[in-house]
Order: structure tokens, then C-alpha cells, then sequence
């Protein structure tokens, strides 16, 4: 039998600090979500300033990102580079943001950011996701 490690409230409260942290730094109004390794929310904090759609789309971003066990991104330069098959993909959006949450090797969650333009999401999100290591 396998073993891995789970998300617990102190480590998603550590990821949506550091992820604020850095939009705040920046002077960016985003939404921050957390998910588990099966895509389902555990947290999400949208920012003063930020629009409401952004929390469907973090939400999408960071359930692509734990699903596919990797970034969002990925899916973006895919069909960026001709695959437009991806854009009928169940449950994946195709936007930079989404980034995976990596603990001994294992994607054991994920962050998604909205907000601001794709590489500042990316950066918030990443700040989050890579708080742990």
C-alpha cells in the first residue's frame, strides 16, 4: 500500500499567505484558490479590487493544475501551438495559473491565481505552491 502526504488547514493557510504576500507585494488584486489532489477547493481568498469572475477561473486553473499534475500553462502552449483539441477537454482550462503543489515527488494539491495578467497569476501562484519545499 502507498502512502502520501495531504494538505492540512495550517499548510493551505501557509500557501494562500505566501501566494497574498506576493500579489500584495506587487500591488495586485487576484483570487487565490487551493485545491486538494482531486481538484476540490480547500480555500480560496479573493482580494480586495479583484473581479468576481476571477474566482471561477482560479478555481479552474488550480483543479487543472492537480488533475493534470502540472501547469496550467502547459495546456495554454498546447493550444497555442495547434492542438485546439484541448480546448473541449473536460475539466481543464487552458489559461496560465494554475500550478501544482509537489511534496516528496508527489502533486498533492494545486494553486490557481486570477487576477492579473498570465505570468503575474503564474507568480502569485507559484509563490503559494512552492511555500512548502
Amino acid at each position: 500500500m502507498n502512502s502520501k502526504a495531504v494538505l492540512s488547514q495550517t499548510e493551505v493557510g501557509q500557501i494562500i499567505n505566501a501566494a497574498r504576500a506576493e500579489a500584495q507585494a506587487n500591488q495586485w488584486a487576484v483570487t487565490i484558490v487551493v485545491v486538494d489532489d482531486g481538484g476540490h477547493p480547500l480555500a480560496l481568498e479573493r482580494l480586495d479590487g479583484c473581479a468576481p469572475s476571477s474566482a471561477y477561473i482560479a478555481t479552474e486553473k488550480a483543479r487543472t493544475a492537480a488533475l493534470g499534475r502540472r501547469e496550467s500553462k502547459s495546456y495554454e502552449d498546447m493550444v497555442n501551438n495547434g492542438r485546439y483539441a484541448f480546448l473541449s477537454a473536460p475539466l481543464l482550462t487552458s489559461l496560465e495559473g494554475g500550478v501544482p503543489i509537489v511534496f516528496d515527488g508527489q502533486v498533492i494539491g494545486a494553486v490557481g491565481v486570477s487576477g492579473v495578467k498570465p505570468g503575474q497569476d503564474a507568480q502569485v501562484a507559484k509563490a503559494g505552491a512552492q511555500c512548502l519545499e
